[in-house]
């Protein structure tokens, strides 16, 4: 396995397991990972949300954690990494106005790089045209969002996970086995016990 680099696009209230596990599972295999934050620097911080299924309609939200951010959004330039991650959370609504985020996206997309997005990261997809023919899963309110930017929604299990050429998608962190694993293989890291 050659080691990746992996670009990982968050913002305040990122879904805190979303963010964490991802990215410490990812540098554990030996990939580099540069989280970033548009506007924000390596060395500051986000805030992050922890979302909980407690039999409600929806789902419950709580503070979570600050997580430092390794390197500078404005420098980020999209040819120079292999990979991209899109946590959850309720970032994405906002992130997916940012002009430059699209453009990276894009850029993801259109090179056929190994993209995963796991619940909400799916709503930052969707307007760059990231999901154009692709079968996709995500947390199921983004479902309309999945279709609306042309792709095909999957309902499956909140603990399972959808893999369609290089986008691998998952509804919400108790699908983190079995999404990072799909991702991995995308990636072409291979794990020996």
């Amino acid at each position: 396995m050659s080691a990746k680099k992996i670009l990982l696009i968050a913002g305040d209230f990122v879904e805190d397991y979303e963010i964490m596990v991802p990215f410490q599972a990812l540098t554990m295999v030996g990939h580099t990972v540069h989280a970033v934050c548009p506007k924000k620097k390596a060395g500051e911080s986000i805030r992050t949300a922890v979302h909980d299924f407690e039999g409600d309609q929806t789902y419950t939200e709580k503070r979570g954690h600050n997580f430092t951010l390794n390197a500078d959004f404005a420098a980020i330039r999209p040819e120079d990494y292999d990979a991209l991650v899109l946590p959850g959370g309720r970032s994405p609504e906002y992130l997916r106005l940012d002009g430059r985020v699209m453009e990276i996206i894009r850029h993801f997309a259109e090179k056929n790089k190994p993209i995963a997005a796991i619940c909400h990261g799916l709503q930052i997809l969707a307007p760059a045209g990231a999901l154009k023919g692709k079968k996709a899963t995500a947390y199921p309110a983004v479902g309309p969002e999945v279709t609306l930017g042309g792709g095909t929604y999957v309902d499956v299990p909140v603990d399972q996970a959808v893999a369609d050429g290089n986008l691998v998608t998952a509804p919400a962190w108790p699908a983190h086995p079995q999404w990072l694993a799909k991702f991995l293989e995308v990636l072409g890291t291979k794990i020996t016990l």
